[in-house]
Formats: structure tokens, sequence, C-alpha cells
């Protein structure tokens, strides 16, 4: 019966360090997202581009903050440039196509989002959605990759 007891603590420790491995990583890829989304945004107001510019802007704004924030402590830990962005793209890629994806589908989606400007608050509360959207989406991408070795530790 201790056996049983001590097998189940093994695999229940082992479950809980890879929700909180991916609990991490889904942080750590909304940090990067959500600071180039944001900072797509707010280049974008001031320059008067249209929804679909400010979009494009946004993404590839946020996969870069995305990809910035893994590769950083990759090569501070001594990885050459492109290692740490095979790594990077292997272990957080998809993760952060998918946030941005569905941050994307819920910033389209939430009626005047897109239209409000930087100091409404319908704007920021667009974001903060698309971001919890996002997050929720990704977060299962985490917990898989966490659990059959890919993500490195951040």
């Amino acid at each position: 019966m201790e056996h049983t007891h001590n097998h189940y603590n093994n695999i229940s420790s082992k479950n809980d360090n890879n929700f909180l491995l991916a609990l991490s990583a889904t942080l750590h890829c909304l940090l990067g997202c959500g600071l180039g989304e944001v900072a797509g945004m707010i280049i974008s107001v001031p320059l008067m581009l249209d929804n679909n510019s400010t979009m494009i802007l946004s993404i590839v704004l946020g996969i870069i903050g995305g990809f910035g924030l893994g590769v950083i402590p990759l090569k501070k830990a001594g990885y050459k440039w492109l290692t740490a962005f095979k790594q990077v793209l292997i272990a957080e890629g998809l993760s952060i196509e998918v946030m941005k994806t569905f941050e994307v589908i819920a910033q389209m989606n939430i009626p005047g989002v897109m239209e409000s400007g930087l100091g409404n608050m319908l704007f920021w509360y667009g974001m903060i959605l698309s971001l919890v959207a996002g997050f929720i989406a990704a977060f299962p991408v985490n917990y898989y990759f966490v659990k059959i070795g890919i993500r490195h530790s951040h």
C-alpha cells in the first residue's frame, strides 16, 4: 500500500511540475507577444494605419517579442544565435502562433476595439480580453510540449 501511495505522489508531483512549467512558459510567451502587440497598436495609432496594417504590424511585433524573450535567456546561457533561434522555433513557435491567432480573432470580434483609440477604455478592455484568449489557447500547447519534453525551462 505504501508503494502505491509513493507512486501516486511521484506522478502527482510530476504533473504539478508539468503544470507549473507550462504555466510559466505560457506567461513568458504572453509577455513577449503582449508587449509586441501593444507596441504595434501604439505605433499604428499615430500613423493612422488601417485595421489590416495595424494587425499585421502587431502580429509581426508580437512574434518578434515572443521569439526575443525566448532567445535572450538562451544567448545568455551561451547558445549561438542560430541554435537559440532553432530551439525557440521548436519549443515556442507553435505556442506563439496559437496565442497570436486567438488574440487577433478576439480583437476582430469585440465590437469597436479596432476602431477605438489608445485613450479609450474599450481598446484596453479588448487588448486584455484578447491576451486572455491567447493565454487560454496557448496553455494546452505548452502543457503538451512540457509533458513530452520539448519545452526548455525559463
